[in-house]
């Protein structure tokens, strides 16, 4: 199966003339060195091809990983976290694949290999409907949309949007289950892209260990910080940081949470427990007692919103539970898929 899917992929990249990346393992920044833009030095598990668009009178281009699956099996989106890319996804990528399902693995524009542009107005909407646009050119009409942190935002925006392509909606630890402007002081584009340019590599493995993997780290872990590492080693950090803080804004100014009770789809919410990613709990409100990020919580008080989303707690586990513990994951999505 894998064979066959990688065979058609490399098929399809060169009848519709696509670019077509290495198919090898991801080559990390080596000491002083990094990654452009677009992570031209990083190779995905998969071949990669790019989509054309135009968006905001600019001329874009939508890096993405395509494995058509089995005739009549559905077609599963995996949509990226905010300091991530369509490669994290392999694992879940290959098993769903072997299952016979299609999986497409965009990188939003602004990630990953995409474009990055600077003078843009960064939304959920717009990258929905780049989405759209991608599957329509494949000829993609309905597909089961899988969103992981801030691309848990990206799909239920898309859900909201597209209910007629979308088959239904799993999010995984997805940030945006709170309206963090309820909590949280609003900071502008200069407050981040100052906040992004102090970054350093040490600083991400920093954030990640303590934050992702409850101080546990491997080479696993070590492996998804080579393209942020990179970029901040690279000639380019400075474009990035100023995306990164578009993105930013994005995030705290999009709510999607205060829709859930407008949902369409079948949808399920995929929780490791143990996380606390609160975005903006650094700058909350004087005098605001809400504790940000209560994972363990946060499941409960959607299904308040809309009873009829299915909730899969996955205990001991953090932000990137596909990533942690990949068994635990792969049984919840399982039943996601799967429940009537």
């Amino acid at each position: 199966m894998k064979h066959r899917v990688v065979m058609l992929m490399v098929l399809f990249g060169l009848c519709v003339g696509h670019s077509q990346a290495q198919n090898s393992p991801a080559v990390p920044a080596e000491s002083g060195s990094g990654f452009d833009a677009r992570l031209s030095g990083y190779a995905y598990p998969f071949p990669t091809a790019t989509f054309a668009l135009s968006s905001q009178q600019q001329s874009l281009e939508m890096s993405y990983m395509w494995l058509p699956g089995d005739a009549g099996k559905p077609v599963v989106v995996l949509l990226h976290g905010k300091n991530f890319n369509g490669a994290y996804w392999q694992q879940t990528a290959s098993m769903l694949a072997a299952q016979g399902y299609g999986v497409l693995m965009p990188d939003q524009i602004g990630f990953g290999k995409s474009s990055k542009p600077t003078a843009y107005q960064y939304s959920f909407a717009a990258l929905a409907h780049h989405t759209r646009q991608l599957m329509a050119a494949l000829q993609i009409e309905r597909a089961v949309m899988v969103g992981h942190s801030m691309g848990g935002m990206l799909a239920t925006r898309f859900a909201l949007s597209y209910p007629e392509a979308t088959e239904r909606l799993v999010l995984v630890n997805p940030i945006g289950l709170e309206n963090y402007l309820h909590y949280v002081a609003y900071q502008d584009v200069a407050f981040f892209n100052k906040m992004e340019l102090q970054n350093s590599p040490a600083g991400i493995v920093a954030y990640q260990r303590k934050n992702y993997y409850d101080g546990n780290w491997s080479e696993r872990y070590a492996a998804l910080t080579e393209p942020l590492m990179g970029w901040v080693q690279g000639p380019d950090w400075p474009q990035l940081a100023k995306v990164s803080a578009l993105t930013y804004d994005m995030i705290f100014t999009q709510p999607v949470v205060e829709e859930f009770a407008r949902l369409q789809v079948p949808t399920a919410l995929i929780l490791g427990t143990r996380d606390r990613t609160g975005p903006g709990r650094q700058w909350q409100k004087p005098g605001v007692a809400y504790e940000l990020g209560r994972y363990d919580q946060l499941g409960d008080k959607v299904r308040q919103r809309n009873p009829a989303i299915q909730l899969y707690e996955l205990d001991g586990l953090g932000h990137l539970p596909h990533i942690e513990d990949f068994e635990r994951f792969q049984a919840a999505l399982a039943q996601a898929l799967s429940t009537p």
